[in-house]
């Protein structure tokens, strides 16, 4: 069934709804205080057949305590790279009412050294967060060994 709404009969227009659910209390959710928190919590939901395969761009969505409202898959790639859009990225942010997040992607390769994309990537939604007045704490770039903190290394 379609979703249109008729303004006066003259106009046919989609309406919108922003949803976001959770199954999970408010006090069942993980707190994360540092880079190892967050790598062994996506480590955790980290599909491990893509990880040395795919490249995927994630985010985790935070309450005002650091609490993990949840976790977002922005996209999947190939294994040189995946699309991060901004627009995608925020919009789950506002869906979920999160005040800050934390990006994060794995290299398939295993290399963690973020590339010049990766980092002017961080710096444009930094900037857009500042914005919204959403934070973007960290971004953390996982491999199947280890990861790469954009916080612990003075990048953010």
């Amino acid at each position: 069934m379609e979703n249109v709404m008729s303004i006066s009969g003259m106009y046919r227009v989609a309406e919108v709804e922003l949803v976001y659910k959770t199954k999970v209390k408010a006090s069942e959710r993980p707190k994360v205080s540092g880079s190892k928190e967050v790598y062994q919590l996506l480590a955790a939901c980290w599909d491990e057949s893509k990880i040395e395969f795919v490249e995927q761009f994630k985010i985790l969505l935070l309450n005002r305590g650091n609490k993990v409202l949840g976790v977002y898959e922005i996209s999947t790639g190939g294994m040189a790279g995946t699309i991060a859009d901004p627009k995608v990225i925020f919009s789950a942010a506002l869906k979920a009412c999160a005040s800050s997040i934390i990006l994060s992607h794995n290299h398939p390769s295993g290399n963690l050294k973020p590339s010049d994309a990766d980092i002017q990537l961080t710096r444009k939604i930094i900037n857009g967060g500042n914005l919204l007045d959403i934070a973007v704490l960290d971004h953390v770039i996982i491999s199947a060994e280890g990861y790469y903190s954009f916080a612990d290394e003075g990048l953010i």
